[in-house]
């Protein structure tokens, strides 16, 4: 029978790379975790790793092993959610990953709600960019991430994960309602000459902004790119320049700002998405309902 937690140490290296990461991950040493891959190579009698300089790649049996080692976890995910299913309290320590405006706007009524029916459950909450956070989540350093995905530009439900629609969030052109910029049109293909805030153009939300800019028949002069959709609200309702925000930016952001729909009344769909077996975990399913009961009351 081969030994689990070398199998999962074996996996973490096929997703992390190095020997130090899967060694930060597991909170053991690098010798360690060397030590503990050697003795797999000696159960499975063939080689699994590689030298390549100061570091090792995985060798073609060592990742069709890891492969092996993924279903296997999954499976014993399954197992313990549906043991869980039996229990009467929902418990235990949830990780979630979210980006910004997901935290501001929907987590706190989320969190709330958890608090007074399930008091036993505990959630922590990073803030990471979906990318990160859906490697995280394969990874096992998440439980749940919330993702978000623009018009023509699905990725789809990625391998091994389960994914649900949380919220559909309207994109709004935003433009100040004071200042030497208060007097701009309202419509997108009048802006020729405003400046705007946008994110980077390496961001999901930079791209799509740069199409929908350019699909109006303008060359956007960008005085400001940020990846931080609070700033941006911030220059604009400062007088400085114009954005494309999504709708929960919370109020107390955009009271100087004025929000237009976009031609087609774009959204933005907002999803949450965790391993495929724990999908059915109590503790997932009791997240998954008080955020989508938030996201109604922000909408």
């Amino acid at each position: 029978m081969l030994n689990l937690p070398r199998l999962r140490m074996l996996r973490e290296l096929h997703r992390r790379g190095s020997l130090a990461q899967v060694a930060r991950a597991l909170n053991y040493t690098p010798s360690a975790v060397s030590q503990q891959l050697t003795l797999l190579e000696r159960e499975v009698g063939v080689p699994l790793l590689q030298r390549v300089g100061r570091g090792v790649v995985l060798t073609h049996e060592a990742v069709a092993l890891a492969a092996h080692a993924d279903a296997v976890i999954a499976r014993l995910e399954l197992a313990e959610s549906e043991l869980a299913q039996s229990r009467t309290r929902v418990g235990g320590v949830l990780r979630v990953a979210s980006f910004q405006t997901v935290l501001l706007a929907i987590a706190p009524t989320a969190l709330t709600q958890l608090a007074e029916e399930h008091p036993d459950l505990q959630v922590e909450i990073a803030h990471q960019e979906v990318d990160e956070a859906y490697s995280g989540l394969l990874a096992h350093d998440f439980d749940v991430i919330l993702g978000e995905e623009y018009p023509g530009r699905t990725a789809g439900v990625r391998p091994g994960t389960h994914q649900e629609t949380l919220h559909r969030d309207p994109m709004l052109l935003a433009t100040p309602r004071a200042g030497a910029l208060a007097d701009l049109p309202t419509r997108l293909p009048d802006l020729a000459e405003a400046p705007w805030a946008l994110e980077p153009l390496d961001s999901l939300t930079g791209v799509w902004q740069r199409d929908v800019i350019t699909a109006a028949g303008l060359e956007p002069r960008i005085r400001f790119e940020t990846p931080d959709p609070l700033l941006q609200a911030h220059l604009v309702s400062s007088g400085h320049a114009v954005a494309l925000l999504p709708g929960l930016i919370p109020p107390a952001y955009t009271e100087a700002v004025r929000l237009t729909e976009l031609p087609g009344r774009p959204h933005r769909t907002l999803h949450t998405a965790v391993r495929e077996g724990r999908a059915g975990h109590p503790a997932i399913v009791a997240f998954r309902r008080a955020l989508a009961a938030a996201a109604a009351q922000a909408a």
